[in-house]
């Protein structure tokens, strides 16, 4: 299969899985709170990938010079981004997190510009406009108060860790295995957040977390979420530049928006088809681009 195909199938994955985990998030976070909630499924996610790397015989070795990158990933991707992610989604809507989010794109063409020396071409900014107009469709945009306020610049601090770690990730050479980065930038982020989060365990109630939603979610944001999404994203990444793979991104709104539909009951007007369809003539410029 083309390279461009392929690495295309593994980013709409990615992020229709991420659409999916707003819905997740928001019923989880009543019970359990945004950094704990980082902490718990980066440690589920972490003894999935040790099993999937063991079972299919990984190399675990990284050359030293590697390793700043993958320190970087994983406090800048793993550590800050998703905790603001949770944050801004607890504190806002998911029409907020949608449009605050389909900025990652934007800043990934902006990144890749000045670290990679990407070109930016007439294209790849065509894409990234049709994209949000379709987002801004979709998601619409409504009066906010203070809290959403609030979680709109958590939001916005996510997108822009996410867009510059997606561009730390082109840094690493493409052979290396992305259960293995995945991994080891995982491990970063739980090595960082533990300090943070043990003395606040204590004020959670375990005994919540029997109720099927809660445990399901747990194991969906845990292993579906972040080992397969990001094992997803990253390997997408790798074979298709960071400016065009940013595109995919758009995804995530779409499927939030979609899974809002049939698990909650929210109405799809005209201006969602519309709005997907820009997304989706966005990314066809992007898999089109040689």
């Amino acid at each position: 299969m083309k390279k461009s195909i392929l690495g295309s199938i593994y980013l709409t994955l990615a992020a229709s899985i991420w659409g999916g985990m707003y819905v997740v998030v928001k019923v989880v976070v009543a019970v359990i709170p945004p950094l704990e909630l980082v902490w718990i499924r980066y440690l589920i996610a972490i003894v999935a990938l040790i099993i999937i790397g063991f079972v299919t015989r990984q190399k675990w070795r990284i050359e030293k010079r590697y390793f700043l990158i993958i320190i970087g990933i994983g406090i800048i991707g793993n550590a800050i981004s998703i905790v603001a992610q949770e944050t801004g989604t607890m504190l806002s809507t998911a029409q907020m997190g949608a449009i605050i989010t389909s900025s990652t794109p934007a800043f990934m063409v902006i990144f890749a510009r000045f670290l990679l020396k990407e070109r930016l071409t007439m294209k790849k900014g065509l894409s990234v406009s049709l994209a949000t107009i379709g987002v801004f469709l979709i998601v619409g945009i409504g009066n906010l108060d203070l809290t959403s306020k609030l979680g709109g610049i958590a939001l916005l601090i996510a997108a822009l860790t996410w867009a510059f770690m997606s561009v730390l990730v082109k840094l690493l050479p493409s052979d290396y295995s992305q259960i293995v980065v995945t991994t080891y930038s995982i491990a970063v982020a739980l090595i960082v957040l533990t300090p943070f989060v043990m003395p606040r365990l204590q004020g959670i109630h375990i005994s919540e977390w029997g109720h099927p939603s809660i445990l399901g979610g747990l194991f969906y944001l845990g292993i579906v979420s972040t080992a397969g999404g990001f094992l997803l994203w990253n390997r997408g990444l790798q074979m298709l530049n960071a400016s065009s793979g940013g595109i995919f991104f758009f995804f995530q709104p779409v499927v939030g928006a979609i899974l809002g539909w049939i698990i909650l009951g929210e109405n799809i007007g005209l201006t969602f088809w519309i709005g997907s369809i820009l997304i989706l003539v966005g990314v066809l410029f992007i898999i089109s681009e040689k």
